[in-house]
Formats: C-alpha cells, sequence, structure tokens
C-alpha cells in the first residue's frame, strides 16, 4: 500500500493544531506547524517576530523544515501521516505579505506531493489572536484564499473541512481518506 502523507491546511486559528493534536491522542502519526518553532528559535536569539523583520529568511527556515518533515514522513512505519501545514503554505504566505521568492521555494513544492489536502474554511466563532498569531480575522480570510489559490495552482484538489466538532471534523477527514 502507498503511503498516505496528508496535509491539513488553513487561514490562522481554523482549527488544525486542535485537530492534529486529537489525531495524535487517538494514535495517528502527525507532524506538528513548525513556524512556532521557528519563532521560537529567533526569539531566543532576540528577534521578536522574524516573520515581520525578516520575511524571506523566515520562509527559508520554514520551507527546510517542512522539507524534512516532508522526508521523515515518508520514511515512518505508518502508513498515513499527517501535516499540519505543507510546503505550498510557505509560498501563500509569501505571496500574501506580497514578497517575492528564489525559485527553489518553486522547485520545493513540485519534488514534494502530498496524498490529500484537507483545508480548513475560516471560521470567526473559534478565531481567536495569541502571541505568535498576529494577523486579524480579515487577513486570515486573505490568507485562506492565498492557501487556496496556491495549492491549486501545484494541480491539488482540496477537500474543504466542514465547520463542525472536533470529532466530527476528524471523522469527516478519515471518511474521505478511505474513500
Amino acid at each position: 500500500m502507498q503511503k498516505e502523507i496528508i496535509v491539513i491546511i488553513g487561514g490562522p486559528g481554523t482549527g488544525k493544531t486542535t485537530i492534529i493534536n486529537e489525531l495524535i491522542a487517538n494514535g495517528y502519526c502527525c507532524y506538528p506547524e513548525i513556524s512556532r518553532q521557528v519563532t521560537l528559535e529567533a526569539q531566543k536569539k532576540g528577534i521578536e517576530q522574524l516573520f515581520l523583520k525578516n520575511p524571506l529568511l523566515f520562509s527559508e527556515l520554514l520551507l527546510e523544515g517542512r522539507k524534512k518533515q516532508f522526508e521523515s514522513a515518508c520514511n515512518e512505519p505508518h502508513e498515513m501521516v499527517f501535516l499540519d501545514r505543507g510546503i505550498p503554505d510557505v509560498l501563500a504566505y509569501m505571496h500574501y505579505i506580497g514578497d517575492s521568492y528564489p525559485s527553489f521555494f518553486d522547485a520545493a513544492c513540485k519534488e514534494h506531493i502530498y496524498s490529500k489536502i484537507f483545508i480548513l474554511p475560516p471560521w470567526e466563532e473559534i478565531y481567536i489572536s495569541d502571541q505568535e498569531r498576529y494577523e486579524n480575522f480579515e487577513q486570515a480570510k486573505l490568507i485562506y484564499n492565498h492557501l487556496t489559490e496556491t495549492y491549486q495552482n501545484y494541480g491539488y484538489e482540496l477537500i474543504e473541512v466542514p465547520k463542525d466538532s472536533v470529532d466530527k471534523r476528524i471523522l469527516f477527514i478519515l471518511d474521505k481518506i478511505s474513500n
């Protein structure tokens, strides 16, 4: 059986991390979002918001981390691996802020192919800003649009996860994987 590398995407505050954490609690192999880790590493070096201060460096670090996650996922003994965001997310965010990026960003998206992409729509009722999430809800909707466009440009068919309880969202995802 071919390994399923499944990505869960969406703008900020749509429930990705909650779903990933619940999948982990249910015994699924999952890789967390790495942008908070990159941000925390930069903060240890005295850079409060690396994404705002040096978006290209931040994006290069994310790209490298997501490529490593993909390679690790390919080597997992599990048949299914869930990722909280994928490589095209990096480009979507660069489009969102209007920055250009080197061609190796595009090449990475073409070289690392995911099995399925689940997208979580903007959901104002659960949206919360925090230390690492500085976008407001309107910006979150714009990011969602950039994510949709970027993944579709790489030929992915996006499966939109309905706004529902965490358990029902997970059942929806698992049902779509088995079909």
